[in-house]
């Protein structure tokens, strides 16, 4: 069989997406490569397919025991002979497992890095032909990425003792230059092939919104969003419960995630969002790393996250199946203080790294928070801000974000300008250097306590901003650090200071002006290109589905996504040849599901064309 042949006998596609063949093609060939491919881009056919054309087991490195029973359920719904090894198996249930493996009855074997320190585990993987070696996440390797798993670093180590060396393959939807240069090289690979595809999903708008009530503004979406499948993240577990807590006294079905929570409730938690029992999920970052659900329809971040990679891979959890999807961020400065305490406190990553390693890894995440902090307040394109960080050309207006929703006039702030940078200079002026929180105040005139005694209330621009909301004043001064009029350095706090650009506003008097909101226009829904569908057959199609699903005991997109749904709408196949045209419907599943589909579509018409007589 053909590539193509078997991705349609498998998985019902008839041609691989433009990203997905050269991948393809090169690990057939027998090459190493790394994919950096956004979520929902269909990174694993890129390994399943030549897995199942090479000879042996292909051996899936992934981080999560719900990612990989996800993965093993999918395909074994499409007839395909896959096992997951994890510690929430039995002794006697791993044993089985390793000796089918060895009899070849598997084509693919998933299974967490730990599991290859295991002396059993490395024993049986040499004495079998593997047919590649894919590591999913691959970021996770990375000191450099956001989620790294020390047990990473063991992959090369047993690729190594393997007596016969398989194609390696990596795969990340979150990747800056040098991580990838981490991944090349601390997973040994050999002159890999390397695709980077383009991070943009044109099916997610991006909003920020800085509500003063967050949980009013929450309930306000999810009332709006009735019916339909999202994500609620939160940065710390407390906040998860609060907030899980209120919904459910509101009577949504919610359910919670969070490390802190015993492992049952969270496998319990992860089936009925999954099954869609719960139609939102509120989580910690704990949740959702590979995420297999289509059908989630929004994410909203109640919290602002530490950094554009984790806001990119969370959010991109919405719109796998292609349909619009809505990603919110709410901002509020008490969220910048609270990232920053957790990255000041995160000492699970640094108890290894000396003293100079340890501050670097400080100031690089100091760093990634002023980017996301600068994500929620710049006054651009946020898909544009997005894919600019990622090192990606976008247009200056996308026309589907929140900012691209809003007009926007230049106001005149240089008298403003002049003010926050004359403060600045004042305060070096005596040897001084303070946060931005403090500086507010000093423009401000608030007599506090650290004010009095620095004996700054004497400083010439003391309350020179007095009267002036400290949104006004902080928007001014973060406007001034990304134009590089003045800078700020983290050290324990964001320490604002001058700049060699500090003269043109303070000497030159140039102009200064910043972009201020004048009114919201509604931002246009995308057009979905499938065309206008029979809802009632829809539902009919759902029905059956769902039916369907709980006799085979796995979530309902399993069966079908609504994708392919919405397709037999428009379509109406007569004949299971025919169903079997329709994307994302294979050979397999068209014989084993199909007449049920068929029959649903048959009585549909018929009921249809006698109300009609």
């Amino acid at each position: 069989m053909t590539p193509e042949q078997v991705l349609k006998h498998f998985f019902g596609y008839d041609a691989f997406r433009d990203n997905q063949k050269p991948l393809v093609t090169q690990i057939l060939e027998g090459r190493d490569v790394l994919g950096v491919m956004p979520t929902g881009a269909g990174k694993s056919v890129c390994y399943q397919v030549p897995a199942l054309m090479r000879p042996g087991v292909a051996l899936v490195i992934s981080p999560l025991i719900s990612l990989m029973r996800d993965q093993v359920r999918a395909l074994e719904q499409a007839g395909v002979a896959a096992a997951c090894l994890t510690s929430a198996q039995s002794i006697a249930e791993r044993s089985a497992i390793l000796r089918d493996m060895l009899r070849g009855r598997y084509q693919l074997l998933y299974v967490a890095p730990e599991r290859l320190q295991s002396r059993g585990f490395r024993a049986v993987c040499q004495k079998i032909s593997l047919a590649l070696v894919a590591v999913d996440e691959a970021h996770c390797v990375s000191q450099w990425g956001q989620d790294f798993r020390p047990s990473y670093l063991q992959i090369a180590a047993f690729l190594q003792e393997l007596p016969q060396r398989p194609p390696v393959c990596a795969f990340t939807a979150t990747a800056t230059e040098r991580v990838r240069a981490d991944i090349i090289r601390l997973l040994g690979l050999h002159d890999p092939f390397l695709l980077v595809s383009g991070f943009d999903r044109p099916n997610l708008r991006f909003f920020v919104a800085q509500p003063e009530d967050k949980l009013s503004a929450l309930m306000a979406e999810l009332a709006a969003r009735s019916g339909q499948s999202g994500i609620v993240y939160c940065l710390t577990r407390r906040t998860v419960d609060d907030v899980y807590g209120v919904l459910r006294s509101r009577g949504i079905a919610a359910a919670r995630y969070h490390a802190g929570l015993d492992s049952q409730v969270r496998s319990a938690a992860q089936e009925d969002f999954l099954y869609d029992r719960c139609r939102v999920m509120v989580a910690t970052n704990a949740f959702g790393m590979g995420i297999d659900k289509p059908n989630v329809a929004f994410v909203i971040h109640y919290q602002m996250p530490r950094d554009l990679e984790s806001y990119y891979q969370e959010a991109g959890r919405a719109g796998r199946d292609g349909q619009p999807a809505d990603c919110i961020l709410y901002y509020h400065a008490a969220d910048v203080r609270l990232c920053r305490f957790l990255i000041e406190n995160n000492r699970e990553l640094s108890d290894d790294l000396d003293e100079e390693e340890s501050g670097r890894r400080l100031q690089r995440d100091m760093d990634r928070l002023r980017r996301m902090q600068w994500y929620c307040r710049t006054t651009d394109c946020l898909r544009q801000t997005m894919l600019h960080y990622f090192g990606e050309s976008a247009p200056a207006y996308c026309g589907g974000c929140s900012n691209c929703g809003t007009s926007w006039v230049w106001q005149d702030a240089t008298v403003d300008a002049q003010k926050v940078a004359s403060c600045v200079y004042r305060l070096a002026q005596r040897g001084r250097t303070v946060g931005k929180r403090f500086l507010i105040e000093i423009l401000q005139g608030q007599r506090t306590e650290r004010v009095e005694q620095a004996g700054l209330d004497t400083l010439s621009t003391f309350g020179v901003m007095r009267g002036q909301s400290t949104y006004h004043i902080r928007y001014v001064l973060d406007s001034l650090i990304a134009q590089g009029y003045l800078t700020c350095r983290a050290e324990d706090r964001p320490i604002v200071q001058l700049s060699a650009r500090s003269g043109d506003i303070l000497k030159k008097r140039m102009p200064f002006s910043v972009k201020m909101a004048k009114g919201v226009r509604t931002v246009p829904r995308q057009d979905t290109g499938m065309g206008a569908v029979d809802d009632r057959l829809l539902v009919a199609l759902g029905e059956t589905c769902d039916r369907l699903a709980r006799r085979a005991g796995v979530p309902s997109f399993s069966i079908f996504p609504n994708t392919v749904l919405r397709e037999m709408c428009l379509r109406r196949p007569r004949s299971i040849d025919a169903l079997t045209r329709i994307p994302g419907v294979s050979a397999h599943k068209a014989k084993r599901y199909g007449q049920a589909f068929l029959d649903c579509i048959s009585a549909y018409q018929r009921r249809h064309s006698e109300k009609e007589n």
